[in-house]
């Protein structure tokens, strides 16, 4: 208490913000990104600070957060918004498992879910697959209803998405029911401790989420004004503008691009899977993947979820 408001270190001065709008005894919390300037340690401990006090307290929390994790470990509802228009509500639990639309898909989840142009065919007289560029996924019949209701769909380009967990490393012949057969070329290993993401090229397209990184604001014509020189001067750069046209400059110059491998700045590769560190990886190894079918998300060209059918409820037990 004896010390000034500088004095105090940044998890303190968000304690005395909490302890302030505790005293007012007030029928809602509405924090603003609290812990953004904090460090990894930091914003963990105070995460679990105010889950506790939210319960015990027992007051409606409106909590706005660019983090992910924090969403999903805090909210008990997660509301996606995008340019300020509401995507979804729900639990988090069910956001993540039945995105309604690809751009929640891609939002949510680390690593990003592996979204991939895909076209579906659906022949009378053979099996339905989703071609992949250079591989498919062929869907087991009898189709499941979801499946069955992609026929509509042939012939059309699609968004095939993929989360980390759903493709598993490992022999085709140790296939389970559901499970589909594609190979990968290994070009890139993060190595994170208790498990390993692996970039693989499947020879397929990424999908790229439009509006998913906020983008630069447009730059704006303007007039160019010279503030030096005589009025005579002036008039004659004047009179000189109107017979060739106005000169018009950017607000702010075009800075280059970084060169990047793919469109959405991830690494090289368009599938990236979740394994244990125990198995041996390197770079141009090529490995058979394992992709589950009950987890495949499949969306329309308007990134609306067609596969899970739209009204199908989160089967959470999967």
């Amino acid at each position: 208490l004896d010390r000034l408001p500088a004095q105090l270190s940044g998890g303190e001065r968000q304690r005395v913000a909490m302890g302030r709008a505790i005293s007012r005894h007030p029928t809602a919390f509405l924090m603003d990104e609290p812990l953004s300037n904090l460090d990894a340690k930091l914003r963990n401990h105070l995460r679990a600070e105010i889950t506790r006090l939210t319960r015990e307290l027992g007051v409606t929390t409106i909590y706005v957060t660019h983090d992910q994790s924090e969403a999903m470990s805090l909210g008990d509802r997660v509301a996606v918004l995008r340019g300020g228009v509401l995507q979804q509500v729900d639990t988090p639990r069910a956001v993540y498992a039945l995105p309604r639309n690809v751009f929640v898909a891609a939002f949510i989840g680390t690593p990003r879910i592996n979204l991939l142009r895909g076209l579906v065919r659906a022949p009378l007289d053979g099996a339905m697959t989703i071609s992949l560029g250079k591989q498919f996924l062929r869907l087991p019949e009898p189709l499941s209803l979801d499946h069955q209701l992609l026929r509509v769909q042939q012939g059309r380009e699609v968004i095939v998405g993929l989360r980390s967990e759903a493709v598993r490393i490992a022999k085709p012949s140790s296939a389970r029911p559901g499970e589909v057969l594609l190979t990968g070329l290994v070009e890139h290993v993060e190595f994170q401790g208790h498990e390993v993401l692996v970039h693989f090229n499947t020879g397929s397209q990424p999908a790229v989420v439009p509006d998913l990184e906020a983008p630069r604001p447009a730059a704006r014509p303007v007039r160019r004004r010279r503030r030096d020189g005589t009025v005579l001067e002036r008039l004659r750069e004047r009179a000189g503008a109107l017979r060739a046209g106005p000169v018009v400059v950017m607000d702010e110059p075009p800075e280059p691009g970084p060169a990047v491998a793919s469109p959405d700045g991830r690494l090289p590769g368009d599938l990236i899977v979740r394994t244990t560190p125990d198995i041996d990886l390197r770079h141009g190894m090529q490995v058979p993947l394992l992709v589950d079918l009950a987890h495949l998300f499949v969306f329309d060209q308007h990134g609306d979820r067609i596969c899970p059918a739209p009204a199908r409820l989160p089967d959470l037990e999967e």
